[in-house]
């Protein structure tokens, strides 16, 4: 029994979970689901394991949950985190919630609408990507970076101030996304590579070890 995490490590709210996991020295078992063998689609699946048929989840004991940011809030209420992640301090975890209710609508649907188009489609279909589709979703990718740089950075450190918080992991595990597919999202942003750099510096080495995967694939674009 206990806590068990249902993941696959190319999926970006699956890494922020794994991460957030270990950061905190959080005990769970690690089960990778294999969503390329359509494993999370059968009937027994959804009867077992997870009735949303999607990654991340986690079973704790008889508890079944799934979407990331309730889970990141179910752990914070459960076990012992670093309070700058997610903070305890009301006003502070509003702000935190702001980015991550934010997310959904901007960086989690922009960043992964274009990995979709620009790498997971042509390689499950074998065809070319659809350049069209590409740069509508590279355009809504690009506006999004202009708000993270401008209204949520700004002159601070992290997104919510000068402290890491779960609104830096899970926006740093989206932007990472595109490398898949060659496409570096920091290229002429320095705030943001800067930034990127200190959230994979500060979480790691767990950063390392969730991004193993996404890295390995990169490496074939040498980004």
């Amino acid at each position: 029994m206990g806590l068990k995490l249902f993941y696959h490590p190319l999926s970006q709210p699956s890494r922020s979970l794994y991460i957030f996991l270990k950061y905190n020295n959080i005990p769970f078992e690690a089960r990778v689901v294999d969503l390329k063998e359509g494993e999370h689609l059968t009937q027994e699946f959804k009867e077992k394991f997870n009735r949303f048929q999607k990654v991340p989840f986690i079973h704790d004991d008889n508890f079944v949950l799934s979407e990331s940011i309730a889970i990141i809030r179910y752990l914070a209420s459960k076990y012992e985190i670093k309070d700058n992640l997610y903070p305890s301090n009301f006003k502070q975890r509003a702000l935190i919630d702001e980015y991550l209710e934010w997310q959904h609508h901007n960086t989690r649907q922009h960043f992964a609408m274009f990995t979709q188009h620009l790498w997971f489609i042509p390689l499950r279909t074998g065809t070319p990507a659809d350049q069209k589709e590409v740069e509508k979703y590279e355009k809504a990718l690009q506006e999004t970076l202009d708000k993270i740089e401008n209204l949520w950075l700004g002159n601070n450190s992290y997104l919510c101030g000068h402290k890491i918080s779960v609104a830096d992991l899970f926006a740093a595990c989206e932007i990472e996304e595109p490398r898949l597919g060659g496409y570096d999202p920091t290229k002429g942003r320095p705030k943001i590579k800067e930034w990127l750099e200190r959230v994979r510096t500060e979480l790691n080495p767990a950063y390392a070890e969730a991004h193993a995967a996404l890295n390995e694939v990169a490496s074939l674009h040498k980004i």
